[in-house]
């Protein structure tokens, strides 16, 4: 399977938010303290010190964030992204963190394309995607091509949209931020501001969030993250457990109704044996 069209045409025809650029501006404001937030909230959700000796493939690689901080830790990085701006974005971080190593290669590319994939590692220790698969159009074949890609033991970190009941909602306003210009974006952004968003503005304006990143360029990728598509607990870890995988840790949003999307992060292990365990 390969992706139907380019990046740039996927962008000119409003099908697909410029991730990269929003990245490129993250950059600005990425300082020591963003690095070691993402260092310590990827060490503690592993549950692992540090990544010494372990292969780590970064797919939708966005600011480089993650790639740096699995770099830091010891682990040997591959990282691609479906944006030329978010390749930009890992190369700059590269360039000034570790210049000219080779233990930490990027590429440009989609998870949904099998010829770039099988260029890549045949299997890595550890799968990371933190809030991409669920962009690229084609969730499920997203999840399943990102899964193949973990050895035997391995971990698969995914984060992934919850469905909430307003989910045709967020599709409709993702798709309209994407498709318009900077001056309908700013207004989409400063309506949200000054509703459900003050008590986060207040609680995080000129703090790192959690894991490292920023509130102001969350935002702004949240509100243009299109394509768009999301899915219960229950049945993404069925889907995954099905091939071959079982869940390690979750951390969830609690039931109820949400108004609004947000990731439910996983850490999947592969289990040695293919004999898959039964969908809980």
């Amino acid at each position: 399977m390969s992706p139907a069209r380019s990046f740039g045409e996927d962008v000119a025809s409003g099908e697909r938010f410029r991730f990269g650029e929003n990245w490129k501006q993250f950059l600005q404001v990425l300082d020591d303290d963003r690095i070691r937030e993402a260092e310590r909230s990827l060490s503690e959700m592993l549950n692992l010190e540090r990544l010494d000796g372990k292969t780590f493939l970064d797919i939708g690689s966005g600011s480089g964030l993650f790639s740096l901080a699995a770099r830091n830790l010891g682990a040997s990085v591959f990282s691609f992204d479906y944006d030329p701006t978010s390749v930009w974005c890992a190369q700059e971080l590269k360039n000034r963190f570790h210049r000219d190593d080779p233990r930490w290669q990027i590429s440009q590319g989609s998870v949904l394309d099998a010829e770039f994939m099988s260029r890549l590692p045949s299997t890595v220790d550890i799968v990371y995607s933190w809030g991409v698969l669920h962009h690229t159009g084609r969730m499920y074949e997203a999840i399943e091509a990102a899964a193949k890609k973990v050895a035997p033991g391995g971990k698969f970190y995914v984060a992934v949209y919850r469905k909430t009941w307003f989910c045709w909602l967020w599709r409709l306003e993702k798709k309209l931020y994407s498709s318009s210009g900077r001056t309908v974006q700013w207004a989409i952004r400063s309506l949200y501001r000054c509703t459900v968003g003050v008590a986060y503005r207040v609680r995080h304006s000129g703090k790192a969030t959690r894991r490292g990143m920023d509130w102001q360029y969350d935002l702004h990728d949240w509100l243009g993250g299109y394509p768009y598509e999301s899915v219960t607990p229950r049945k993404i870890k069925r889907f995954i457990h099905e091939r071959g995988f079982t869940t390690a840790r979750q951390v969830v949003k609690s039931e109820g109704v949400h108004i609004t999307p947000g990731c439910d992060e996983f850490i999947f292990e592969k289990m040695p044996s293919t004999k898959a365990p039964r969908p809980g």
